[in-house]
């Protein structure tokens, strides 16, 4: 786990990118292409370990229902939520006359 905290994301992340270099430019042998892909295979979970990290400390601000400010968890996924204030259409069985 002391490895984790050393790593900076920005240093793996130039990294990886250095070894998608080397490995696209066709001049590796195999076994140094197969130790190459190996580090990046290694750098990309350190990556996507750091992305998950981060994104567990973002907050997101939001008023709630009395209007105050609060703060709740960052939710991956669909950007689109329905409102709860939005009203939805009324129904020819609601009891409504529809127009």
């Amino acid at each position: 786990m002391s490895e984790m905290k050393k790593f900076q994301f920005e240093n793996g992340l130039e990294e990886l990118e250095k070894i998608v270099q080397d490995l696209e430019s066709g001049e590796l042998t195999l076994e140094e292409a197969l130790k190459r892909y190996e580090d990046g295979v290694k750098f990309s979970r350190l990556l996507q370990v750091k992305l998950e990290e981060a994104s567990k400390k973002i907050e997101v601000l939001t008023k709630n229902l009395e209007g105050d400010m609060e703060a709740k968890p960052l939710e991956m996924g669909s950007s689109e939520k329905v409102s709860p204030k939005k009203k939805r259409a009324p129904k020819a069985d609601d009891g409504e006359l529809l127009i």
